[in-house]
């Protein structure tokens, strides 16, 4: 089955405020509704890294970008007031398993409490139709026999950052039962992507931007996990079933979406980090090489796998590109910033051609 495309027709000229625009996946996304057409209002932090996609690709071009903490409740409402967005998706989080050991209480703070703000806040906007809260394919208890994991699965997670994102999920759930189960209420959708990649993503402790920056350096990349297996997929494969979701939200039937949603990639696709790490060294050519750590700082999920069969049925959400083709663009963007970090409007160019490439691929 081919993937449905999102529909720029749908988005020309909507409303829509998008959360965490100045991270990694708010970022792509941020620059895909512009591409649509769509009139953004986006707050969210100051990068949370250095570089950033949103320096990078210059992401806060043609929209109205504004700093801000969804911990800070009176803000945000009147960010999304003044906005008269009809669409929200919600990514701003704190998003490393590593930081929810470091900082567990600010991760529980600003996942769970700061969703409960920005779905509170819009209690008092009516204009407001769907809410895509985007949460974590590590919401889910574990499979004990690494079975891939469906909506319907239990929710739950054993370190501070999985903890937070199972409670958004079910905090979610239910301010949609009470808060929002009138007929003309807005629809809320929660999204559980796999592991997401891509170009501009800086974070400390992810396997890319390690990748990158290990083989840019000429060192070898040390492996802490390696047999872990995750459900890898470029950032967009997860930000289409977003915007998918929410054009669903927004349709005649609408109420029928506003459910939990996984988006994770074929079964082929789902790897080990050490098969990830062998195949980008061989892309990235050179001396690139993997080697395995010593030691693990930190305890995680040793098998993930997601299953996105519903999207696939409800949705007509498919993927697009396969492990190889995300990982090759993924160090396409990333050697290209390496040529020339000055050069953002390049970068900019250079992300948007990459979504122009990922919407033509059947």
């Amino acid at each position: 089955m081919e993937a449905v495309a999102v529909s720029p027709a749908f988005w020309k000229g909507r409303r829509v405020f998008l959360t965490g625009h100045t991270g990694f996946k708010g970022g792509w996304l941020a620059l895909w509704l512009q591409k649509v057409g769509a009139d953004v209002t986006a707050f969210s932090l100051e990068p949370p890294t250095q570089p950033s996609l949103f320096e990078a690709a210059q992401v806060a071009q043609g929209i109205t970008s504004l700093h801000g903490d969804i911990r800070d409740y009176d803000a945000l409402g009147a960010a999304l007031r003044d906005s008269n967005a009809s669409v929200v998706f919600h990514l701003a989080a704190q998003a490393t398993v590593a930081d929810g050991y470091r900082f567990a209480r600010d991760t529980f703070a600003t996942n769970v409490t700061g969703t409960l703000n920005l779905l509170d806040a819009i209690r008092e906007c009516p204009v407001v139709e769907a809410v895509v809260v985007v949460t974590s394919d590590k919401c889910y208890v574990p499979s004990a026999i690494g079975e891939p994991l469906r909506e319907g699965d239990p929710l739950g997670g054993k370190d501070p950052y999985s903890a937070s994102k199972s409670c958004a999920e079910i905090a979610t759930a239910s301010w949609r039962e009470s808060f929002f189960n009138a007929d003309d209420a807005p629809r809320i959708a929660t999204a559980r992507a796999g592991n997401v990649i891509g170009g501009g993503d800086w974070a400390a402790h992810r396997l890319l931007p390690d990748i990158v920056r290990a083989f840019h350096a000429g060192n070898p990349l040390s492996l802490r996990m390696p047999d872990a297996i995750r459900p890898w997929q470029h950032v967009l494969e997860a930000l289409a079933g977003y915007l998918l979701l929410a054009e669903h939200l927004c349709g005649n039937e609408g109420i029928r979406h506003a459910q939990a949603w996984n988006f994770g990639p074929t079964e082929t696709d789902q790897l080990t980090v050490g098969e990830v790490a062998e195949r980008c060294a061989r892309l990235w050519g050179g001396k690139a090489r993997v080697e395995i750590a010593e030691a693990n700082f930190q305890k995680e999920t040793e098998t993930l796998r997601l299953d996105a069969t519903h999207a696939r049925a409800a949705l007509g959400w498919n993927p697009r590109w396969n492990a190889d083709q995300a990982l090759r663009h993924t160090l396409d963007w990333y050697r290209a910033w390496y040529a020339n970090p000055e050069d953002s409007a390049r970068i900019r160019a250079l992300t948007l051609a990459q979504i122009d490439d990922y919407t033509a691929t059947p």
